[in-house]
């Protein structure tokens, strides 16, 4: 019933300016004035990854409950776990504005926010008054613009949230934040790491339950240092990795705003960032899972993330041009995927054509 009458939101939606607009869904979600999954989980969507039984596979990308305003909105839509963030140590404003446009011929957002958040205390707050609700709640990681030890800003992260994270992604991949991307780089990736590691370590020596940390890379990483970067990420042993935040790429789009800078999401950022995931899945042997984000827009798309490499996926700008009973729509299609895969389910799917995403060009 809703998935019908979206167009008509979508219209009302797209009426306003892209923030606005996402607040108005932000509110919808706060007040519960939103379309609540029903019906039992397929048991065939079912799996524990990093330790953490997932009721289904699908997930809402993080930047779009930036202050853990919704975690239990996005769970309530009908998904198997939420990410908030990325959320920094100290409040924040982000980019000027305007800073997020929608490519509507491309089916497209390019976005240069910046990190703009309420900082930890906020979300620390929210978090605490939501936690007896349980579900799997993420917490997302990031560094402020002005830090002079950015690496301290995420060991800091997890310092303040592993009480209650179910998990943390570590994102050095934003390309809004100047700098931000450079972590990547297999040095840097190691004093990162290093410290972000023995901080959790600390926390567990001291009795705390172990907290899954995943990292969060982009899609335009060189194809030379593919290599180096996983080798850093399984020495370290992440839990995870998220395959991939926002691209820089323009490639084959028509949209007049193509020319905005920023980060690029949506359908047209589908093939390089599978290509890449798939690139990951085979650089890691398929031992480490992976979360696949960029361009899910269908079911379909959804599948082929999970047979590019995927254990785990994650949308965000394909809810916005095709609303909310896309979840259900993909869910559906995976359990219809898994029974028909056999005894192995969504595990039979993962990975079966690596090979050919990975064999196409990273653009």
């Amino acid at each position: 019933m809703f998935s019908a009458l979206y167009p008509v939101a979508r219209a009302a939606l797209f009426a306003l300016e892209p923030e606005a607009a996402h607040e108005v869904s932000l509110k919808a979600l706060e007040c519960g004035a939103y379309p609540r999954a029903s019906g039992r989980e397929d048991a065939s969507l079912a799996q524990t990854v990093f330790g953490l039984a997932f009721p289904n596979p699908v997930g809402i990308a993080a930047g779009y409950d930036k202050d853990a305003r919704v975690p239990d909105g996005v769970l309530g839509l009908g998904c198997g776990f939420a990410e908030i963030g990325t959320v920094t140590p100290k409040p924040q404003p982000g980019n000027p504005q305007p800073r997020v446009f929608r490519l509507v011929a491309d089916h497209g957002l390019i976005n240069r926010l910046g990190f703009n958040n309420g900082g930890h205390i906020a979300a620390l707050q929210r978090l605490e008054a939501r936690r007896a609700k349980g579900g799997i709640v993420g917490v997302n990681i990031g560094a402020n613009k002005d830090s002079t030890d950015r690496t301290a800003d995420y060991v800091k992260g997890i310092e303040t949230f592993h009480h209650l994270a179910s998990y943390f992604t570590v994102n050095i991949s934003s390309p809004n934040t100047p700098g931000l991307r450079d972590l990547q780089a297999p040095a840097a990736l190691d004093e990162l790491l290093g410290r972000v590691m023995a901080a959790r370590t600390s926390i567990e020596a001291r009795g705390a339950p172990r907290r899954p940390v995943i990292v969060k890379i982009a899609p335009d990483i060189a194809e030379d240092d593919i290599a180096a970067i996983v080798d850093r990420l399984m020495a370290h042993a992440v839990d995870g990795i998220a395959v991939s935040n926002t691209t820089l790429s323009r490639a084959g789009l028509t949209d007049g705003r193509a020319s905005e800078t920023g980060g690029l999401s949506g359908r047209p950022a589908f093939n390089c960032s599978t290509a890449m995931l798939a690139r990951i899945y085979r650089a890691t042997g398929g031992q480490i899972p992976l979360i696949g984000i960029g361009g899910i827009d269908s079911p379909e798309s959804a599948v082929a993330k999970i047979e590019a490499g995927a254990t785990l996926l994650q949308l965000y700008t394909g809810l916005i041009y095709e609303g909310p009973g896309l979840i259900g729509r993909i869910k559906s299609k995976l359990a219809e995927e898994a029974r028909r895969a056999g005894p192995g389910g969504l595990a039979a799917l993962r990975g079966r054509k690596a090979d050919d995403w990975a064999r196409r060009p990273l653009e």
